[in-house]
């Protein structure tokens, strides 16, 4: 499928990062990567967060399963942190911002306030997920599917084939997290996955931003079949990110027993600077 090129006015790149984000080069782009989980893009003037999932612990609790109902509100607080640091031209929201599309009218009114003060601040862009469903529509912003700009293919869902003019992929959708063993505890952090996809394209998968999102492992299969042979991650921690091959990673176990059988991958008493115990597993 070829996507439509965006021809956009000229922008300002966002100066000054943050110290404490990694940078990331695919495709012939430089991004940063936020301790937050969102992707910094300079050259563009933008920012761009995946899997927002407002309104997941009141879908939930539709279901019975009760939660506390702040998850919004936590993710709006930290979209607005984001904002007030990189002070963005335009927010990318790449898909599943929603957790179903009855999202938006579950919404607390003063959070439709707050998140609607947002959209109307900036160039805003809501790409469709496989939850919401363009549910974000009623709340203002552009709804897109997809999008192809200086050749970055933005979409919520990694896909297997690359147009011509395709040199990167950027997408969300699997709320890719780093596993590791750390001074032998095992610890787990929200990460970014890139490297060369099957099809020869760059590919790069963002964590998920919401705050119920949850995570799967990067060396889950769904994960590693987006990769030809290894990749790398950038692991996010509580002041700053760090990069590290997927050779460092450690997979899922079983519960056999009633015990942990540990991997021949864990990072058995090595330090990774910057990742401590309190990113113990969620």
């Amino acid at each position: 499928m070829t996507l439509p090129p965006v021809t956009l006015p000229p922008v300002t790149p966002i100066s000054a990062p943050r110290a404490t984000a990694q940078p990331i080069d695919l495709g012939g782009e430089s991004f940063l990567a936020d301790p937050s989980g969102a992707l910094i893009w300079p050259r563009r003037d933008t920012v761009l967060v995946a899997d927002l999932h407002f309104e997941k612990g009141s879908a939930f609790a539709r279901k019975g399963q009760l939660l506390p109902p702040y998850d919004s509100l936590e993710t709006l607080i930290r979209l607005e942190d984001l904002v007030a640091t990189w002070g963005p031209r335009r927010i990318l929201c790449m898909g599943d911002s929603f957790h179903d599309r009855d999202g938006p009218a579950r919404l607390d009114p003063l959070d439709r306030q707050r998140l609607a003060r947002l959209v109307a601040a900036h160039d805003w862009i809501w790409i469709t997920g496989n939850h919401d469903h363009g549910a974000a529509a009623s709340l203002g912003g552009t709804v897109m599917d997809e999008l192809l700009e200086a050749g970055v293919a933005l979409r919520h869902e990694a896909a297997a084939a690359a147009a011509a003019d395709e040199r990167l992929e950027i997408s969300g959708h699997f709320h890719p997290k780093a596993i590791l063993r750390v001074r032998g505890r095992r610890l787990s952090r929200r990460c970014f996955a890139g490297g060369r996809a099957p099809c020869g394209r760059d590919r790069l998968v963002l964590p998920a931003f919401g705050a119920y999102a949850g995570g799967l492992n990067a060396l889950d299969p769904a994960v590693t079949r987006l990769f030809a042979g290894g990749f790398d991650v950038w692991a996010a921690g509580d002041r700053a990110v760090h990069r590290l091959p997927s050779s460092r990673l450690d997979p899922d176990q079983s519960h056999v027993g009633g015990h942990r059988p540990s991997s021949g991958r864990a990072v058995q008493g090595a330090a990774v600077p910057g990742i401590t115990s309190d990113a113990d597993e969620a």
